[in-house]
This record gives structure tokens, C-alpha cells and sequence, in this order.
């Protein structure tokens, strides 16, 4: 059984999709399995997974629903339940995950604690630029090729180029909170149980926020690693995110805060 099992949450994107997965055959920690949690991606997202099954050095699970809009808290509960590790990483179809990413995570997991990674936010023209070859080399998070295609300097590109004990002092002072960020977080399965998994109520915005806020409520402290766990996020639309969602996710948020709750009954075990 691996030590290790990473949720990739995906949905019709299957160019980025594989981009991801061959990051993920980069990995210096080799021990893990990949879970897909896929919202409902049509034959090509199929194809792809069952093509790069036979290219990765990794396992890989498919886990499915049918397409009924946007449904990443039902799928990631389902591929919770499918992960085979004590300890799981989550992170989206769009982040490629620079080769220490699973390691890093493992290293830094502990008793009690999940952690928050972070990511680097590409424009479209360099996500669509980067190729096969530009991850296995790592090309993509070398910021001196990053800055030949247009990237400018500032601050947030310490993220690729701070290590040791810089990345450690940018982890303690960073003013962002350490909240679970679905794009790079990871936490032990048991704990992840124990609040019921991901509410399915909510839609895009702040869902993630609302786990996160239930482990903290049960007792389960965040690790601030965004300058060591690090993955580099592919351009996309959202067409997802809507102003209602949003403020009904709000509510939740808010009754979780207010009554310090734990337990979700709209989560992997329903009533």
C-alpha cells in the first residue's frame, strides 16, 4: 500500500489534465497513488487517463460522477473514500507540482496538522506554452525561463526561487493565513473523516475555507508551507462562479464560525 494518496480534482480539461500528470511522474518521492476526482469530463478526459496509465511510473484511480454542474466537494468525498493512504495531498487538474511537491508534503506531515501549500498563478500564453519536455526538465518553475516569456519580477517569484532556510523564514512571516487551499493542501484521512469530508452544499467560492475551518474547529492546527510545497497554477476561465453561490457558501461559512462546528451532515456520511 502506498504512504501516500494524491486527489487531483479535474473537470473537461484534459490538456491541463496531463500536463499535471506528468508532473506528477517527475516526483523525487515515488511512493503514491493519484486519485482522480473528475466532475463529470466527457471520453477525452477517459482516454487521457487510460493513455498516461500506461506512461506514469504511479498508480491511478478514476473516480467519476455524472456532470450536474459544479459538484467538487460530492467528488472529492468520493475520492476520499477511494484513497488507499493514511495521508493525502489535494490539488486541482490545473497546478503542475514542482518535483519535491509529494516529498515536501510527506517530510512535513505531522500528528495533529494539515498543511497549506502554495502556488504560482501563470497567464494563459506560458500555460499554453509549456510542453511535455518543459516539465520533465522542470523548465517551467526555473524563473529565468519564465521571465524569457514575459513573467516580470516581483515578490511572488520567491516562490520558485527560495530554498532552505529563506523558503522557511517566507513560510513563518508570510501575512497569508494557512487555510486549506484546494489547489495544494494535505492532511491525514482519519482526521479528514472524522469532520465529515467536504460539505456538498457548497458551490465554487470558499469551499475549500469551510474544510478547513471544520479541521481547525476540531483541533487540528495548519502548517504555513507556500514557499516549499509548490506548484504553478495553469490560466483558465471560471464560469462556475456566481455571485449566488458564492453568498450562499458565505452563510455555511458563517454557521460553521459562529457554532464552532465540526461535523458536516451534508458530507461523506449522510443522515
Amino acid at each position: 500500500m502506498n504512504t501516500v494518496s494524491v486527489i487531483i480534482s479535474t473537470y473537461k480539461k484534459p490538456d491541463w489534465l496531463q500536463k499535471v500528470l506528468w508532473g506528477f511522474d517527475c516526483q523525487t518521492y515515488k511512493d503514491f497513488e493519484v486519485v482522480i476526482a473528475d466532475d463529470g469530463s466527457g471520453q477525452e478526459t477517459i482516454d487521457l487517463i487510460n493513455t498516461m496509465s500506461e506512461k506514469v511510473s504511479y498508480d491511478i484511480k478514476h473516480v467519476w460522477q455524472e456532470d450536474d454542474g459544479f459538484q467538487k466537494c460530492r467528488i472529492l468525498n468520493k475520492a476520499i473514500t477511494a484513497c488507499s493512504a493514511e495521508y493525502i495531498i489535494m490539488t486541482d487538474g490545473d497546478c503542475i507540482p514542482r518535483e519535491d511537491f509529494v516529498q515536501v508534503h510527506y517530510l512535513n506531515k505531522d500528528p495533529g496538522h494539515f498543511i497549506s501549500g502554495g502556488y504560482y498563478m501563470l497567464p494563459m500564453n506560458i500555460s499554453l506554452a509549456i510542453e511535455e519536455e518543459d516539465i520533465l526538465k522542470q523548465n517551467c518553475f526555473d524563473i529565468n525561463w519564465l521571465k524569457k516569456k514575459g513573467i516580470p519580477n516581483t515578490f511572488k517569484n520567491n516562490k520558485l526561487t527560495s530554498s532552505g532556510f529563506i523558503s522557511k523564514l517566507f513560510n513563518t512571516f508570510t501575512p497569508t493565513k494557512a487555510s486549506w487551499n484546494g489547489h495544494n493542501a494535505s492532511g491525514w484521512k482519519n482526521d479528514i473523516l472524522n469532520v465529515n469530508g467536504f460539505d456538498e452544499r457548497m458551490q465554487y467560492g470558499g469551499e475549500d475555507r469551510e474544510f478547513g475551518e471544520r479541521l481547525s474547529n476540531f483541533g487540528i492546527k495548519s502548517k504555513q508551507l507556500r514557499y516549499s510545497a509548490v506548484c504553478i497554477h495553469l490560466d483558465h476561465e471560471r464560469s462556475y462562479r456566481t455571485p449566488e453561490a458564492i453568498a450562499r457558501n458565505m452563510v455555511i461559512r458563517k454557521e460553521v464560525r459562529q457554532n464552532k462546528s465540526v461535523w458536516t451532515y451534508h458530507g461523506i456520511v449522510k443522515k
